[in-house]
C-alpha cells in the first residue's frame, strides 16, 4: 500500500499514453478519453496490485555500484533511456525546481592528491627469504629476517634488515626505494597485492609476508581487503645452534700429554718487570712484561715503549720458548752457543713458582726485577699456592730535585727586564709590551725643566729638558746648548726606564708622573735634578686626567702656573701692557696700507701649528708662517712687536702677536681665503 501517484500497468482503452494517472489510496486512476489530467477526472485500475520501487544496487568483485533502474513502480518495463549521460548527470546532480529557481548546492569538497592525503603514510610487513649457502658444512640454507615498507604516497616499496652485529654479512637496505616492477608487462605492485601469509617474488628473490603492524591491518580492512592471519617468524637454524650452550670439556681422569694444554689453554700468567741495563754503557731501566704460558710452560717477554722514549719499537724482546733454569754439568769446551739446548742438557726448566712479586729472576741473561701482576695471575697463585700478599713493589723513580735557578744581579746595563731575557732562554727575547698604552698615549709627552744639584759651581746654571713619555714610562734628558758656556749640550740621556732609588733588580720601581712635581728631586744614575717649571701640556693633561693622579702632583702644578698666567695677561713678556697696546694701534695703522691679506686665516694657521695649545712657537716657525701670508715683519713697528711678543731668544707668544690682526682688519680679503688655503695645505 503506498500513498500519492502511482503508475498503472500500461495505457487502457480510452487513455491516451504519456497522460499522468491520478491521485488516491487505492488502485490508479486513469483519466478517461479526452479528459484532462485533473482531479476528479481519472479512473482507478483495479489490475495494480504491486506498488514498489524496483531494486538499483548491486555488487560485483567484492566492490558496491550502481545501475539503472529496469522496471517502474509496480514492475512496469521501463523504454530505454532517450536523455544523454550529460543530461542524466545533470538530473542527478540538481533538484526539484522551485518557485524561485533552483536549489543551490554546496560547493564541492575540496579535492585532496594522493601525495598529500598518504603522506608519511607507509605500510609495514614483517618478511623473510631463505638464501641457499652452498659453501660452508655447517648450513645449508640462511634464513634472512627483513622489514617491507610500502608508501601509499607514490606506491614505491624499500626493503630494509636490520644489522645484526658481527654478522659478517651486508645488512641494511636491501633495495631501495623505488616502484617495484610486477611482471614483465609493465605492471608494479600496488598495495592491494600485499597480504599476510603469502609469498612477494621481488627481482627473482621470493619473501615470505608473515606479519604486519597496527596500521597497516587496519588501512586493508578500510579498503575491503582481507587480511589474513598472521604467521610464525621463522629463525635461522644456524644462529639458534650457536646460542646453544656449549658442553664442558671432559677432563681425562689419568695422566694424559694433552691434560695442561686443555686445562690452561688461553691462561697466561703476567708479571710487570724492570730490567736493568745501567752496568752496560748508555744502559738504562727497561719496563717489559712477562708472559708465562700455562699450558705449555713458555716463557715471553715484551718490553714496553713509551712515546719519543728513543728505542726501536720491537716489542717482543724473548720470543715465547722454555727458558731453563738449572743446566746439566757438561765440559766447558762444549759449543752450546751454536748448538740448540735439548732436555738432556737441562736439569730443571723454569716454572710457574719460581715467578713472585719482589723476587729476581735472570732470563738468558737478562736480570728482570718483578714488581707487580695483573689480577687473574694473583687468582691463580692464590688458589694453587696459597700466596696472599701481592703489595707491589714501587719502582718509580724519584723526581730529582728542581734546582732553584740564581738570577746574577744586575749588571747595569740596559733596563733589568731587558738583561733578565739573558738569564730566563738561550735566545733572549725582547720583553712584552703594552700594546695598548702605546697606542692610547702615542706622542704624549710631559716635558719638565730641571736643574743638575751639583757641587760643582759650573754646573749650578746648567738646564735639562727632562721628557717623560706616557706610552712606555720612559725618560729622556737633553741639554739646550748655550753659547759660549763651555759646555757642550746635546743628548743627555737617551730614552730609558729609570728606576727609583732604593728598588732592586728583582722588584724595579720606576718613576711615574705622580713622582714629577715643582720642586722634587730626581735621581737618575747617580745624578740628582731638581725640577724647576714644567710644560703647559703637562698641567693640561694633569687636569684632563685628575682621577689618575694624586692631588698633590695636580695642585703642585696649577700652583706654579697661577702666577705665571697673571703675568701674561698684565704685562705680557715682561714689557707694560698700555705700551703693547699702543704698538698694537700703530701696527694695525701701517698694516692697512699694505697689501690686503686674509686674516682669518692668519689665525688658523698659527692655531694648527700650535699643536699643545701652549700658545708660543718657536720664533723660525713663527717667522715661516708670516713670510707665507707676505707679512712685513721687516718693519720698524712690526721687529718691534715681536720683540714685545718674545719670551726668550727661541720662543715668540703669537696669542698677543695675533691681537694686531683682527678678522675685520682686510674685509675684502675674505674672498681668497679658499685660494691661500690650497696653498697652505
Amino acid at each position: 500500500m503506498s500513498s500519492g501517484p502511482e503508475p498503472g500497468p500500461g495505457p487502457g482503452p480510452g487513455i491516451q499514453p504519456g497522460i499522468r494517472p491520478g491521485t488516491g489510496s487505492g488502485p490508479p486512476i486513469v483519466p478517461e478519453t479526452g479528459l484532462p489530467f485533473l482531479p476528479g477526472c481519472a479512473i482507478k485500475d483495479p489490475t495494480k496490485t504491486s506498488f514498489h520501487r524496483c531494486q538499483t544496487m548491486d555488487f560485483k568483485n567484492g566492490y558496491a555500484f550502481f545501475r539503472l533502474p529496469r522496471e517502474g513502480v509496480g514492475g512496469d518495463t521501463l523504454f530505454a533511456n532517450q536523455l544523454s549521460q550529460d543530461e542524466l548527470d545533470d538530473l542527478c546532480t540538481k533538484g526539484a525546481t522551485l518557485t524561485y529557481g533552483q536549489v543551490k548546492r554546496p560547493a564541492p569538497s575540496r579535492f585532496i592528491p594522493a601525495f598529500v592525503a598518504y603522506d608519511k603514510k607507509v605500510l609495514k610487513f614483517d618478511a623473510y627469504f631463505m638464501e641457499e649457502v652452498a659453501i660452508s658444512a655447517e648450513e645449508h640454507y640462511r634464513i634472512r629476517q627483513v622489514c617491507i615498507y610500502y608508501y601509499l604516497e607514490d606506491d614505491s616499496m624499500c626493503i630494509i634488515e636490520p644489522k645484526v652485529k658481527n654478522s659478517g654479512l651486508i645488512q641494511g637496505k636491501l633495495m631501495r626505494r623505488h616502484r617495484v616492477p610486477k611482471n614483465v608487462h609493465g605492471d608494479y605492485y600496488h598495495w592491494k597485492d600485499l597480504n599476510l601469509g603469502i609469498d612477494l617474488t621481488i627481482y627473482g628473490r621470493t619473501y615470505r609476508l608473515v606479519n604486519c603492524d597496527s596500521f597497516t591491518k587496519v588501512f586493508l580492512e578500510s579498503q575491503g581487503i582481507v587480511v589474513n592471519p598472521p604467521e610464525e617468524l621463522v629463525s635461522d637454524p644456524y644462529t639458534e645452534q650457536r646460542q646453544t650452550p656449549v658442553q664442558k670439556r671432559i677432563m681425562p681422569t689419568g695422566p694424559d700429554p694433552f691434560r695442561q694444554f686443555l686445562a690452561y689453554d688461553t691462561k697466561v700468567l703476567r708479571f710487570y718487570a724492570i730490567w736493568d741495563d745501567t752496568n752496560c754503557a748508555f744502559g738504562d731501566h727497561h719496563p717489559c712484561i712477562i708472559h708465562y704460558f700455562l699450558a705449555d710452560d713458555t716463557v715471553e717477554v715484551r718490553e714496553v715503549h713509551k712515546r719519543n722514549d728513543g728505542r726501536d719499537p720491537f716489542p717482543v724482546l724473548m720470543r715465547r720458548q722454555r727458558l731453563p733454569k738449572v743446566f746439566v754439568d757438561k765440559n766447558k769446551n762444549f759449543p752450546s752457543c751454536v748448538l740448540e739446548i735439548t732436555d738432556h742438557e737441562v736439569q730443571e726448566w723454569y716454572s710457574p713458582k719460581d715467578f713472585a712479586i719482589g723476587k729476581t729472576v735472570t732470563l738468558l741473561g737478562r736480570t728482570f726485577f718483578i714488581y707487580d701482576c695483573d689480577k687473574f695471575t694473583q687468582d691463580f697463585y692464590r688458589d694453587k699456592y696459597g700466596i696472599t700478599d701481592f703489595q707491589p713493589v714501587d719502582v718509580n723513580k724519584k723526581p730529582l730535585e728542581k734546582v732553584p735557578q740564581v738570577i746574577p744581579p744586575y749588571n747595569g746595563f740596559g733596563i733589568p727586564e731587558d738583561s733578565l731575557q739573558n738569564c730566563l732562554s738561550l735566545f733572549p727575547k725582547p720583553p712584552r709590551k703594552d700594546i695598548i698604552k702605546m697606542l692610547e698615549n702615542n706622542l704624549k709627552v710631559l716635558r719638565y725643566q730641571v736643574a743638575l744639584e751639583s757641587p760643582v759651581p759650573e754646573d749650578k746654571n746648567r738646564r735639562f729638558i727632562l721628557s717623560y713619555f706616557l706610552a712606555d714610562d720612559t725618560i729622556s734628558i737633553y741639554e739646550p746648548p748655550v753659547r759660549n758656556s763651555g759646555i757642550t749640550g746635546g743628548k743627555y740621556l737617551r730614552r730609558t726606564k729609570v728606576t727609583k732609588p732604593g728598588s732592586t733588580p728583582e722588584n724595579p720601581i720606576y718613576y711615574e708622573p705622580s713622582d714629577f712635581t715643582i720642586g722634587s728631586t730626581i735621581e737618575v744614575f747617580g745624578h740628582r735634578f731638581i725640577i724647576i717649571d714644567a710644560d703647559e701640556y703637562v698641567l693640561n693633561y694633569l687636569e684632563r686626567n685628575a682621577e689618575s693622579f694624586p692631588a698633590a702632583t695636580v695642585q703642585s702644578i696649577r700652583d706654579h702656573f697661577l702666577p705665571r698666567k697673571v703675568v701674561v695677561e698684565t704685562t705680557s713678556s715682561g714689557f707694560p701692557k698700555k705700551e703693547l697696546d699702543d704698538l698694537i694701534v700703530e701696527v694695525q695703522k701701517e698694516l692697512k696700507l699694505q697689501e690686503p691679506f686674509n686674516t682669518r686665516q692668519f689665525h688658523e694657521a698659527f692655531h694648527h701649528c700650535d699643536t699643545e695649545g701652549s700658545g708660543f712657537l718657536d720664533k723660525t716657525r713663527f717667522l715661516t708662517l708670516c713670510d707665507r701670508f707676505n707679512v712685513p715683519t721687516s718693519t720698524i713697528l712690526l721687529k718691534k712687536l715681536i720683540d714685545y711678543c718674545s719670551c726668550d731668544e727661541d720662543k715668540v707668544n703669537y696669542r698677543d702677536f695675533l691681537r694686531a690682526f683682527p678678522s675685520d682688519l682686510f674685509p675684502e680679503a675674505e674672498g681668497q681665503g679658499q685660494q691661500l688655503n690650497s696653498q697652505l695645505t
